[in-house]
């Protein structure tokens, strides 16, 4: 009878201890040991070569597993844990890395031991305030640091996005979720990168987003970050998402200004893009297009309904009631390509501007153009020869290029691409094509070449007598191409080229002008809508300065007039001669403490600075590490030296070697997470030991954890041999020289350094994330 009382209760007591089971064994797994498969007894070698093969295993880039990112972002938290001997130490003796808030070490360790093997799972529960549970519409937006970082920002200068900040318990993110979940899905369709954070989860982007409440919104374009400050309602996101793109990507144009808009093709180096449409605002698709493309193409946009168009629309026979798409190209009486649709569509559009990003015979005017325009050769079906015109501007060489510009309208075909080149703004590019023959000097000449390989190598042939645009020149072209298609060998000549020279680059001024604006713009911004209270440390600043500044002016005006007012005359004059003889002496001191030579301090990266020269590095400096190996060191470290001697002023700058003999596992851990760099090898790759990564160049920011890249220049033994410093060679090395074809291509890789530097210092190169920093064994 006792058993039948008490048999319901002592059921449910068992069946509440079963679903308490399954509830912990179908959590997350929160040992780190676990999840990288070590034992709490191995050594930071053993965890960092776990972490490298799980993280080689479960990358999301690599595993199209669904699971494959949470997996990922698991073992990078282990590692993180394992990888800190403080944290580590923490979870072996509490089961926590110390991170926990809200409670005392004595009450975590009591409340571990008690629970030791169950974990709380608030799904079970079914709260409304999970937001997994509550809205899984955002489960394909949710970002992550690294995702963030290596995906997000560099896209963002393709298109804008728009991210949510959220968490669980938050009462207003439920309220917005409504009109997010519209607006999101309106503005993905027009071509805006949707994001969301869950700050509980990813609280290291939350704060490096700057966000310190949830629900937050904030826009991300051209990698730089506008919080939304207005009402959560659809018309004010969709115009916080428009104010976000620059103001002058779309031209209104009339029967005025279409002529001059049409026509800026030779000065601008792009086709030009008209939309012509009956809406008096131009369509946020439009704008959005705009900015995908604005590299390629520029826009135009037609109010068909405005007064002022009827020419205009009448010329190109344009239907006012159906919005209509041209692309103009080098003639601007008739459209090289038209669309016509209804419904524009973001597809609709992106097809049609896509097969139409170049001019006919596109003047190549920087390297990325080239690339493009004449891609490496991949197989042979996917062979494509380009024909590029070398001329000269002005009238003498119209007639050439018109010919030109014909025949390559009348012979396009997918397998070839036409370009010309000014000779006299890219010098190189001509002479290692023409090799200075002077039978086309002051003429124009006509190259069929072929990129072979990313370092510049072609393969290519030279029309036997400068190109006039005769019926001659013209049959003599169109046979070789013919004879190309068979006979691939025909181009028999080989050469590497120079990088080419960026015509279109703004002046330093104007980039240094609009950078400063938009710096002002920030401050302005973050005045007006920051938190006060993060504020106040800035202000005090501010101000303490200011009062430093303004009480030394004053004391030093009161301290020189009295001192004038009680000197007499001839003191004076005294004075007068010893800071003249002062001064001689010390701009003497100061030429004679100028280095008669180029100096710079590079020291070995080894196990014993290590710490010192990355790992504690201070805020702000950064160590510029150049990878050599035993056989390349001489020649490597003076062309290093040659090209970072200009930067030495700064003391925020240190320079280091790293031996690739020594250290070549440290270097390949660090270079897979710059996987465009350096790409994962698998365990079938049986010739990744043998990479040359010498002549790479790290520069490593040891407090934020992140470095930039710099990968050698790759060109043949041609070029001119640099001495680090001519002029002050011993006696008993003159009349040697240094200089070899072996030490010519090792300096090589080295090319252009000093302009990586340069952006370097200006904040401009990707940075690539990493958790922590290896051991250096």
């Amino acid at each position: 009878m006792e058993l039948g009382r008490t048999g319901p209760a002592g059921l449910l007591l068992l069946l509440l201890l079963v679903v308490l089971v399954l509830t912990a064994q179908a959590a997350p797994d929160r040992d780190p040991y676990r999840v990288l498969g070590v034992g709490r007894s191995s050594s930071q070698a053993d965890i960092k070569k776990a972490y490298k093969r799980l993280a080689r295993q479960w990358h999301p880039d690599k595993n199209k597993d669904p699971g494959a990112e949470d997996k990922f972002i698991q073992i990078s938290k282990a590692y993180e844990i394992l990888s800190n001997e403080e944290k580590r130490a923490n979870f072996d003796r509490y089961g926590d890395a110390g991170e926990s808030q809200g409670y005392s070490q004595h009450q975590q360790r009591q409340f571990h031991h008690f629970h030791e093997g169950f974990y709380f799972d608030e799904s079970f529960f079914h709260f409304p305030f999970n937001s997994e549970r509550r809205d899984t519409s955002d489960e394909k937006y949710l970002l992550h640091f690294s995702h963030y970082v290596n995906e997000i920002v560099p896209d963002s200068f393709k298109k804008p996005y728009l991210i949510k900040i959220t968490s669980d318990w938050c009462f207003s993110c439920i309220h917005i979720e409504p009109v997010w979940k519209e607006v999101a899905q309106e503005l993905e369709a027009l071509g805006v990168g949707i994001g969301v954070v869950h700050a509980g989860y990813e609280r290291r982007l939350a704060h490096h987003l700057g966000a310190h409440s949830t629900p937050s919104i904030l826009g991300l374009m051209n990698g730089k970050i506008t919080f939304f400050h207005s009402a959560v309602i659809r018309e004010n996101l969709r115009q916080f998402v428009e104010n976000l793109l620059p103001g002058n990507l779309v031209e209104k144009i009339t029967d005025k200004n279409y002529i001059r808009f049409l026509s800026n093709w030779k000065k601008e180096n792009k086709p030009h893009v008209l939309l012509f449409d009956h809406m008096p605002v131009v369509p946020l698709l439009y704008k959005l297009t705009a900015f995908a493309y604005r590299d390629y193409l520029s826009f135009g946009y037609v109010y068909v309904g405005l007064r002022g168009t009827e020419e205009l629309s009448s010329q190109y026979n344009i239907n006012v009631y159906t919005p209509t798409l041209m692309i103009f190209k080098e003639h601007i009486d008739k459209p090289a390509d038209v669309a016509q649709a209804r419904d524009m569509k973001k597809q609709l559009i992106d097809d049609f501007l896509s097969q139409n990003k170049f001019l006919m015979a596109a003047r190549l005017t920087n390297q990325r153009l080239f690339q493009e325009l004449c891609p490496v050769k991949k197989s042979h079906r996917q062979r494509k020869h380009c024909v590029v015109l070398l001329t000269g501007e002005g009238d003498k060489f119209a007639d050439a290029y018109e010919a030109f510009l014909t025949f390559a309208v009348a012979n396009t075909k997918d397998t070839l691409r036409f370009a010309h080149i000014y000779n006299d703004r890219q010098p190189e590019f001509a002479d290692a094509l023409l090799m200075d023959e002077e039978k086309y000097r002051g003429k124009s000449a006509v190259v069929i070449l072929e990129r072979r390989n990313n370092a510049g190598k072609i393969a290519f042939k030279t029309l036997e007598e400068a190109w006039q645009g005769s019926n001659e020149d013209n049959f003599i072209l169109l046979d070789l191409l013919d004879q190309l298609r068979t006979d691939p060998g025909l181009l028999s000549s080989e050469t590497v080229l120079a990088d080419l020279n960026d015509e279109l680059a703004p002046m330093f001024l104007i980039r240094w002008f609009y950078s400063m604006l938009d710096y002002i713009l920030d401050c302005w911004d973050s005045l007006f809508h920051s938190n006060w209270r993060e504020m106040m440390p800035l202000l005090s600043l501010l101000f303490s300065a200011l009062f430093i500044l303004f009480g030394t002016v004053i004391v030093q005006a009161f301290s020189d007039s009295s001192d004038t007012r009680d000197s007499p005359a001839s003191e004076k004059k005294d004075t007068t001669a010893k800071t003249e003889k002062n001064d001689t002496s010390f701009s003497k001191e100061s030429n004679s403490r100028v280095p008669k030579k180029g100096f710079v301090e590079v020291t070995e990266l080894t196990d014993i600075n290590y710490n010192s020269n990355l790992v504690r590095l201070r805020p702000g400096h950064m160590n510029v590490v150049l990878i050599l190996s035993n056989s390349t060191k001489t020649a490597l470290l003076q062309k290093f030296a040659l090209e970072v001697y200009t930067f030495t002023g700064s003391s925020s700058l240190h320079f280091s070697f790293l031996s690739l003999d020594k250290h070549r596992e440290w270097l390949e851990y660090l270079l897979e997470f710059a996987q465009d760099a350096a790409p994962i090898p698998n365990q079938y790759d049986k010739h990744f030991l043998e990479r040359d990564y010498t002549g790479y160049v790290l520069a490593l920011n040891g407090h934020k954890k992140y470095f930039c890249l710099f990968k050698p220049h790759r060109s043949g033994d041609e070029g001119v041999c640099e001495d680090y410093d001519s002029s002050s060679l011993h006696t008993e090395a003159r009349g040697k020289s240094s200089c070899s074809p072996g030490s010519r291509s090792i300096k090589n890789k080295l090319h252009k350094l000093s302009f990586w530097m340069e952006h370097l210092l200006e904040g401009s190169l990707q940075r690539f994330y990493i958790p922590s920093w290896p051991a250096l064994d």
